[in-house]
């Protein structure tokens, strides 16, 4: 699936494209602000140090988005002008998730967060690959603003390119993602996911939440 030119949603002076290989730096200092106090994140990767749980964090967030963009995954960035404001990041079933996971894909992580930390990222993708609908579904690894852009609005406009882009591509039937917090299931929730089912991760309770795409109904 070659996805990387393509544009998936356009909004006035801001837009939403594919990421080049250039915008993967910006995007892991993005993601790694966003996710730093992120439940589950802090009960797979933390244990007690403070400074080695945020080295952790650096190497996972760094080893899956190049994982993503070799996959030729979708990587969809938003911008203001030529500034990455924001993204969102699928994996879809095309390639292995969960315990079937490349060994290539293992070993950086292991290397980056130990066995344990390993073994919980790919936990949660094979709890949340069981309760999807079909083996034709993708999952939203990363959803994440700049802290300045937060509050405005801009979370809507990432998540309606996520659904624009799923409407585009025929052979999915739709993408899931675990959320932890109430706001944010709302947010989904209004934007046309549903719950499926509520689930306890590594300890951390959430829910995961579906969005059917306008090709599968």
């Amino acid at each position: 699936m070659n996805n990387k030119a393509s544009e998936p949603a356009h909004n006035d002076y801001k837009k939403a494209v594919y990421l080049t290989a250039e915008d993967l730096r910006i995007a892991a200092s993005i993601l790694y602000n966003a996710y730093h106090d992120d439940a589950f994140f802090i009960a797979a990767l933390h244990q007690g140090n403070k400074a080695q749980y945020e080295q952790k964090l650096r190497g996972a967030i760094r080893e899956e988005l190049h994982s993503l963009w070799q996959e030729e995954q979708a990587l969809i960035g938003l911008f203001d002008d030529q500034r990455l404001i924001g993204l969102a990041c699928i994996v879809t079933q095309q390639v292995p998730l969960g315990e079937a996971r490349y060994w290539h894909w293992r070993l950086k992580m292991l290397i980056s967060t130990g066995w344990h930390s390993t073994q919980a990222l790919m936990n949660k993708e094979a709890s949340i690959l069981e309760l999807l609908p079909s083996t034709h579904c993708g999952i939203l690894q990363f959803i994440a603003l700049t802290p300045i852009e937060q509050n405005k609005g801009l979370g809507a406009r990432l998540i309606q390119a996520v659904v624009s882009w799923c409407d585009e591509q025929p052979e999915l039937d739709g993408i899931g993602v675990f959320v932890t917090e109430d706001k944010h299931a709302h947010l989904f929730a209004k934007l046309g996911f549903a719950a499926i089912e509520s689930l306890i991760i590594d300890d951390v309770e959430g829910e995961l939440l579906f969005y059917r795409s306008a090709e599968s109904e």
